[in-house]
């Protein structure tokens, strides 16, 4: 009896705590915000330069309406959206202009960030302009910076993005590869500049998914929807060089859509 007895009375203290603790955690719940809305941030790979559709208002960010974050906003409708992605955006300018709209109810968060710190439109004018032996050169100043610079830039935006919006889910995406190599360009970079410039597209994301990944943040690496749509394919997704020459080595409307869309939309 003594044994039932105390084998009862063991079992309502369980039953009691269990429920008194469901409904501690059921009023926390209740008291959290609900995270619905969606932020843009980043560069001119997520702003969508390159694909046309500009909005007027977003000046020289060129902000487009063909660009991921539009196409994915217009699917799905969040419960905001604010797009403070800016062509020329370096890291330094995500922390000081575009983090304004994040908050707790902040839901989810892209970005691209971390080719303009490395010197991407600098690094292209050299090898398109002053040719094989200075390309090379300025491939590797890149990647030294990769390696040793850039990823302490990323965790200070990270860290930003993580600080003032705790509840959302940040999907970093990565950057394609510019170049098929053996493809159907007769002229322009040698086939060791571009074999240089994509592994340092490579490194880049190499980096840029180590930092997210040590952040809790997805990353989306776009090079497999990319593949067979780089330049000297034949059905580029990409721009080469071009007028005006911002647009240069961008995507188009169509590199937004099928190559970006896709991955952002699975990862979110």
């Amino acid at each position: 009896m003594r044994l039932s007895r105390f084998a009862a009375l063991t079992s309502a203290f369980f039953v009691t705590t269990a429920l008194a603790l469901t409904g501690a955690s059921a009023a926390a719940s209740a008291q959290l915000p609900t995270a619905t809305g969606y932020v843009a941030l980043g560069d001119s790979y997520s702003s969508g330069v390159g694909a046309g559709g500009y909005d007027g208002t977003s000046g020289s960010c060129k902000r487009s309406n063909r660009a991921y974050p539009a196409l994915w906003n217009a699917a799905h409708t969040p419960s905001s959206f604010a797009f403070t992605a800016c062509s020329g955006a370096r890291t330094g300018d995500v922390v000081n202009n575009q983090l304004g709209p994040l908050n707790a109810s902040t839901g989810l968060v892209s970005i691209t960030i971390g080719g303009n710190d490395a010197g991407f439109a600098d690094t292209m004018t050299t090898c398109a302009l002053q040719g094989e032996s200075a390309c090379l050169a300025r491939v590797a100043q890149a990647r030294t910076y990769i390696d040793n610079t850039l990823p302490g830039k990323l965790d200070s935006v990270y860290d930003a993005i993580d600080q003032r919006a705790p509840n959302a889910r940040v999907v970093v995406l990565g950057y394609p590869r510019f170049y098929k190599l053996g493809g159907s360009c007769v002229g322009g970079l040698s086939e060791k500049s571009r074999t240089a410039i994509n592994a340092a597209a490579d490194a880049i994301n190499g980096v840029t998914a180590k930092r997210a990944a040590d952040h809790g943040f997805a990353f989306g690496d776009v090079t497999a929807t990319f593949t067979g749509h780089e330049l000297c394919s034949g059905s580029a997704w990409l721009r080469s060089v071009t007028f005006p020459v911002d647009e240069s080595y961008h995507p188009t409307a169509a590199g937004q859509s099928g190559g970006y869309q896709p991955v952002f939309a699975a990862t979110a």
